[in-house]
């Protein structure tokens, strides 16, 4: 009877609808000019510039904008002169900013537990030429510490406003600055500290405990600079002998009225030494100089619109290049930053007391940068709200988001429905967000329609590397498809290289494909004290430096690239087919039932199998449903819940169009979840595929067996 109700109430709506259509729709042709748009998405955005048999190589038809001229035309070519050229220009203008935390709580939880929780104030605000003076004045500081320009320093804290004032205060002094992760593990973190052989780290209260251990481990570090907490007193006690442990407002006041020299870098000086995350071995050292850095600001400051009255929330690891170039053009453009963490971030994040508010409601950033990981949480996350609602809503929801994506893809856009389906889920992240931008992985198709529909009409994917400084293609503006990386950017060409191993060619049709193969200002000298793999890896060619990928593209006639596949993701199986397991875990990972999951293929079996870590929640509402009352580590090793995943990865496989050999024919449920402390996954959570084969190969001959 209910449901009967519920279809006559949603055909209701749907001829509502229809009647609405036709009264407006020569008002919205007229306001909103759809074949423009579509017109702008079809336009050729990059042509071939050189052919030959085995390669082709294309650039972006787009010329430099106005940001970017105005930085070549005032010879601004590093990270020091940028700061020193906005700070004229916005001096006075909010620049970075912190929530104030005004206690921690406990606070009693349904299941009887207490967990601590911060009551929260506003923003506190530094402008621009606050922040200026504050690196400025660190950078003294550490100056009167003894430290020499060209001496690395290694900044190891977690995303704040710190972070960038001591990121600015070495590169005003040239101190290449050596970032880590935050959350990778003792030994590798020894390893990044040890190799660039530094005297000095930065680090902040939380983290300052796990040096009790490296420092041993450590030899040459004599002092630790540590951010504070807001709240909590940092305890100094129980470190190495001989370690001197000093406040990061230390060496502030020290630096504030004494007239150090400072030496400004060059261009081709090194900026940054990056540990990328390495998703095999050890991490190497990505050497970036300031032109490297100035090339990928000019090239982003092209590729996206932002203006100064945007907002952007930061979030993301500032030890990662692409967060820390996303930053960087935003105090370019005189963006403001509001700082904020995955703990504090919406409402209902973990540390944020109940019926207060999380960062984004109380910041209502305009744009921020997101990994796909983070954007395949919120994607579950609405369809897991959506599946709860009563059939009414669901039926409505679906009917919403059915009607909209019908118009978008016409061009239009819809206000009445975002004002009275959406707006809800557009306030989580605090009502105005306009533009996300993604990198780090590719963005799954469904995903990213969702974000697009429910979140924020503009979600903008990037492809680039630690190597190439961030910066290799941007999806342009107009571009109104999903599934694809983007464009060349202004700063470097894209070459697509036949790898006949992997029966890749730049003669395939439909389309060129080959090894992606990125030449231009942006890319990095090399890996730091790694000659062998800085041969294997980059290269000149007419006076280019030239950086080889790893990773496989297709070029559309438009001049946009799309990411296929990766060398070392790539395996025959025995009947030839091949498997781009990358690809399909990025498919999969959109399944309700996964949380993180890793495709293994033999390339003497047929098939594939899959290790898959579980949702709880869902593993829970399935076991119900058979009939299970077990606890979670009982139900991963039942058959019957094994079966009944393999059947549910099998469904959403052929709904996301994967070949029958491309679907796991076997899986293995694991109760641990996967952590960068684990060396399961990389810093930036890729998977460690090495790792996790050795870790569980038992299990994976146990299911080639079955």
């Amino acid at each position: 009877m209910e449901n009967v109700w519920v279809e006559s109430a949603i055909g209701a709506i749907k001829a509502l609808a229809f009647v609405c259509d036709i009264i407006t729709y020569p008002v919205y042709l007229i306001l909103q000019r759809p074949w423009e748009k579509k017109q702008l998405s079809r336009r050729v955005k990059a042509k071939a510039i050189a052919k030959d048999g085995k390669s082709i190589t294309y650039r972006s038809v787009d010329s430099p904008r106005d940001v970017h001229c105005k930085i070549i035309a005032a010879h601004i070519d590093t990270m020091e002169k940028m700061l020193t050229y906005v700070v004229k220009l916005y001096s006075k203008k909010r620049c970075l900013g912190t929530r104030e935390i005004l206690a921690e709580e406990d606070e009693l939880q349904p299941n009887g537990r207490v967990f601590k929780k911060y009551v929260m104030g506003d923003y506190k605000w530094k402008t621009f030429e606050d922040v200026d003076k504050e690196a400025a004045a660190f950078g003294r500081g550490l100056k009167l510490l003894g430290h020499k320009p060209k001496q690395n320093i290694v900044i190891f804290a977690e995303t704040r406003a710190e972070w960038m004032v001591a990121a600015h205060a070495c590169f005003k002094q040239n101190f290449p600055v050596v970032t880590i992760y935050a959350t990778l593990g003792e030994d590798a973190i020894a390893h990044g500290v040890n190799e660039t052989e530094v005297d000095i780290i930065i680090t902040s209260h939380d983290l300052l405990p796990k040096f009790k251990n490296i420092l041993s481990k450590t030899p040459r570090v004599k002092k630790i600079i540590y951010m504070e907490d807001q709240l909590k007193k940092t305890d100094t006690t129980g470190f190495k002998e001989g370690v001197e442990i000093i406040p990061f407002k230390e060496i502030l006041r020290s630096g504030q009225n004494v007239d150090v020299e400072s030496e400004p870098p060059k261009k081709n000086d090194i900026a940054i030494i990056m540990y990328t995350s390495g998703s095999t071995g050890v991490p190497k050292g990505v050497l970036l100089t300031h032109a490297n850095m100035m090339s990928t600001l000019g090239a982003f400051s092209d590729a996206v619109v932002i203006s100064r009255d945007d907002v952007f929330l930061g979030f993301l690891p500032l030890a990662h290049v692409f967060e820390l170039l996303a930053e960087s053009v935003c105090l370019l453009n005189g963006v403001s930053i509001g700082y904020s963490t995955p703990l504090t971030l919406i409402d209902s994040s973990s540390k944020i007391k109940h019926g207060t508010k999380g960062d984004a409601p109380v910041l209502h950033p305009t744009c921020l940068t997101a990994v796909p990981l983070i954007l395949d949480r919120i994607y579950k996350g609405i369809n897991d709200k959506v599946s709860k609602n009563t059939p009414f809503k669901r039926a409505l929801f679906n009917f919403a988001f059915d009607y909209k994506k019908k118009w978008i893809n016409r061009g239009f856009s819809c206000p009445l429905i975002d004002r009275l389906i959406f707006a809800q889920t557009r306030q989580l992240l605090g009502g105005k967000i306009r533009l996300i931008l993604t990198g780090g992985a590719p963005l799954s198709p469904d995903t990213h329609e969702l974000i697009k529909i429910c979140l924020c009409e503009q979600v903008i994917q990037g492809y680039g590397l630690t190597e190439t400084c961030s910066c290799a293609t941007v999806m342009d503006n107009y571009d109104r498809t999903t599934g694809r990386a983007g464009t060349p950017t202004t700063a470097c060409d894209i070459r697509l290289v036949d790898w006949d191993e992997g029966n890749y060619r730049v003669t395939d049709k439909p389309f060129p494909r080959g090894e992606i193969v990125i030449g231009g200002s942006n890319i990095s000298p090399g890996y730091y004290k790694n000659p062998e793999k800085t041969r294997e890896e980059f290269f000149e060619e007419d006076g280019r430096r030239w950086f080889r990928t790893g990773d496989i593209g297709e070029c559309h006639p438009d001049g946009v690239i799309k990411i296929i596949d990766r060398k070392k993701d790539l395996v025959k199986l025995q009947a030839g087919e091949y498997v781009s397991l990358g690809k399909v875990e990025a498919e999969l990972k959109t399944c309700p039932i996964v949380e993180n999951i890793c495709v293994y293929g033999d390339s003497n079996k047929d098939y594939t199998v899959a290790l898959v870590v579980p949702n709880q929640t869902h593993l829970a509402v399935m076991a119900e449903r058979l009939g299970l009352s077990q606890s979670f580590d009982e139900l991963c090793e039942n058959a019957k819940i094994e079966k009944a995943v393999l059947a549910e990865l099998a469904a959403h496989g052929k709904k996301c169009k994967l070949e029958k050999f491309e679907i796991p024919a076997a899986v293995k449920l694991c109760t641990e979840v996967w952590s960068p402390d684990m060396g399961l996954v990389t810093a930036a959570f890729k998977l460690k595929r090495k790792d996790i084969q050795e870790r569980y190969q038992h299990e994976i001959n146990r299911m080639y067996a079955s």
